[in-house]
């Protein structure tokens, strides 16, 4: 059967197979756009003065045009690169308003670069033949460009937030209206909750606490990607993790992504007990099925999902506890992923979980055979 085409699934790959890449073509495309945009306003006020006042002279549309479009790819390029920079340490560290200074800093030198470049390098070559600028005439044309571009660079910011908050290619479905109306959709969803949490909050502090939690859900972010994953809600020291069925069967991904965590909090051992004397350890609940998508609030906007879905994935993870397990499946998920054959489980039995009226079998993954 054919696959069919989801835009936010292909994105989302494409996002995860070449990360750097996906980042500079949004700001390659968005770019191009502004600056078409612009010279196209520019050529219709250009028309229409021309035929007020029964000019002859006329350069043309696509002068500008190809230097809107040349600009577009460069100044893309380099934005892109300096987000990438920006994403990094130390600037990954620095308070929001730091950041958004040293990146406004950035913009004005390289708008003022392109600026330049464009008066002395594109300028003489290609349009000249068309018509002439003075002096007074450059000085009015940075101005009102200063300003478009100022705005431009903080709207492809936003953007930037909202694939940050709701993960890559979902912002144009958002905008189509997509989750207006409740959809239905066939999802993975993974509760993870941090093992002892109350001893730890009481041996940290409530400050030191939050800190511990920040670094534990930063260290499982650092993995989502790399796992196609998405991170659904935070609720105080727990994790909601969720794929679409097709994303996160694909090598196992929604498997894999548990023990990844564990292999990155065990890489960041030293930090953890050299900051915090415990090492965060989470026990986890995956359950998969078909949930209802609906974009929901006035004042905070969000996508909700709702199902019996989540409510079995939260209840096999209340159980790791009681059965003194870390990572329990459904029977579902080890029926539908043929987990039998790639991984060490343990059936823990046919168990009544709370506000179920029908037992549900669950399975223990205790770790991957490595081949």
């Amino acid at each position: 059967m054919k696959e069919e085409f989801d835009y936010t699934t292909y994105a989302r790959r494409f996002a995860i197979s070449y990360p750097i890449a996906s980042q500079l073509l949004i700001q390659v495309y968005f770019w191009i756009i502004a600056n078409i945009f612009i010279a196209s306003i520019v050529h219709l006020v250009e028309l229409s003065v021309r035929k007020t006042y029964h000019l002859t002279i006329y350069r043309g549309y696509f002068p500008v045009l190809l230097i809107a479009v040349v600009l577009g790819v460069l100044y893309g390029m380099i934005s892109g690169l300096i987000n990438i920079l920006f994403d990094r340490k130390p600037f990954k560290d620095r308070p929001v308003g730091v950041v958004i200074i040293l990146k406004g800093l950035f913009f004005l030198v390289i708008f003022s670069v392109f600026f330049y470049l464009t008066r002395n390098l594109l300028y003489e070559p290609v349009v000249q033949s068309f018509v002439s600028f003075n002096k007074n005439t450059w000085i009015y044309i940075y101005y009102p460009l200063l300003v478009f571009y100022a705005f431009m660079t903080l709207l492809i910011n936003f953007i930037n937030q909202v694939n940050k908050k709701y993960g890559p290619g979902v912002l144009v479905p958002l905008l189509l209206g997509k989750y207006r109306t409740p959809k239905e959709e066939e999802r993975i969803f993974m509760f993870m909750d941090l093992n002892s949490s109350t001893t730890i909050a009481e041996q940290l502090g409530h400050i030191k606490y939050s800190e511990f939690i920040r670094d534990s859900f930063m260290d499982i972010n650092h993995v989502l990607l790399r796992f196609g994953a998405e991170i659904y809600q935070y609720v105080g020291d727990e994790v909601v993790v969720t794929w679409l069925l097709g994303e996160g069967l694909q090598k196992l991904s929604c498997i894999q992504f548990f023990f990844a965590c564990e292999r990155e909090f065990k890489k960041r051992n030293d930090y953890y007990l050299q900051k915090y004397g415990v090492v965060p350890q989470f026990k986890a609940g995956l359950h998969l099925g078909k949930v209802t998508a609906v974009e929901i609030g006035e004042v905070k906007r969000d996508i909700a999902y709702h199902g019996d879905t989540l409510n079995t994935a939260a209840r096999i993870q209340g159980m790791c506890k009681e059965l003194g397990k870390t990572f329990l499946v459904s029977d579902y998920v080890v029926k539908i992923s043929r987990l039998d054959k790639r991984f060490v489980i343990e059936d823990m039995g046919s168990i009544l979980l709370k506000g179920k009226s029908e037992p549900t079998t669950i399975f223990s993954i205790d770790n991957v055979k490595l081949d």
